[in-house]
């Protein structure tokens, strides 16, 4: 099965039409922060054949598959593997910068990571896995009152203190190294009248890969330093799938789009003026179309701005 079979894009057709406009220009550089398995990248380079692209991505298994993908473009791909927070070392005065959050495709779609909840394997979580602390680590080292407090806070969990309790009282007992273990403990946690509100695994899952990842901080670095960094002209797209990334982006976005005069100023001076104008009306969905037929577009919420004039 080929990649086109097993990645399908999320939002594509979209995507395109919100930065077409930065990447018709001569020279024009696009930034794919959250290269993944190269989908996105690839049918922009196939649709612009004049751009380069700077793809960027923690995890080295990804960037293989995409270097492997991108190929063919040559010398018009530069592939970096780095966290996207770092994307100002890289992509100054970049025309265009898409972001794709969340957990990849791969990376579900490979039980021996341990993203999925619907595959036993060993509890890792790590987007890059070379460094850093794996979910088995976070369940066996933090104390009650911290993992309620991810479970809370990432995975807007309601049976957080629930949880948090069960597993402190198993880890004592038989320490959770896979994520089967970890499943059948929150069954047993979760009275059955939650059971019926959907799988009680779903959010902690969400929550301990937030954590492990460090991805909100992440995020809430990335979305500044990337409209920094882009060229007068310059649009940025962001692809978020749950609330907490898409509360971010927002505020990051609203923050750039608005005066900072002070109140009460008769005239707006030109270093008060907003440095962004916001391109999409609220948060787009993917259509009814594509949900149907791309089951993981369902709770992709779209925000897209253009940067109309540098800080001063």
């Amino acid at each position: 099965m080929s990649l086109r079979d097993i990645h399908i894009p999320v939002m594509l057709d979209r995507c395109v039409e919100l930065l077409a406009p930065a990447l018709e220009r001569d020279g024009a550089v696009l930034v794919d922060a959250t290269l993944g398995m190269g989908g996105h990248s690839e049918a922009f380079l196939e649709r612009f054949p004049n751009i380069r692209l700077i793809g960027l991505d923690r995890d080295t298994d990804a960037l293989r598959i995409a270097g492997e993908r991108l190929a063919p473009f040559g010398d018009r791909v530069t592939l970096v593997h780095t966290v996207y927070d770092e994307i100002g070392l890289h992509a100054q005065g970049a025309s265009a910068m898409l972001f794709d959050l969340g957990v990849s495709s791969l990376q579900l779609d490979e039980a021996e990571r341990g993203f999925a909840y619907s595959k036993d394997a060993p509890l890792d979580m790590r987007m890059d896995q070379t460094k850093g602390i794996t979910a088995a680590e976070v369940l066996a080292t933090y104390s009650e009152g911290n993992l309620r407090r991810i479970f809370e806070r990432y995975g807007e969990e309601k049976l957080a203190a629930r949880y948090a309790r069960f597993i402190v009282a198993s880890r004592d007992q038989h320490p959770l190294v896979r994520s089967g273990e970890l499943v059948d403990l929150l069954i047993e946690a979760t009275p059955a009248a939650a059971q019926r509100a959907g799988h009680p695994a779903k959010r902690v899952f969400q929550a301990l890969r937030i954590e492990v990842n460090a991805e909100l901080n992440v995020l809430a670095d990335a979305i500044p330093a990337a409209m920094d960094a882009l060229a007068v002209g310059g649009r940025i797209a962001v692809m978020s799938y749950q609330s907490l990334e898409d509360r971010l982006v927002k505020q990051a976005f609203a923050a750039a789009a608005a005066s900072t005069a002070p109140a009460g100023l008769p005239v707006e001076l030109p270093e008060h003026a907003p440095r962004f104008r916001i391109l999409t009306k609220g948060a787009e969905q993917a259509t009814e179309e594509e949900r149907a037929r791309n089951p993981r577009a369902i709770p992709v919420r779209l925000r897209a701005a253009e940067k109309i004039r540098e800080a001063t």
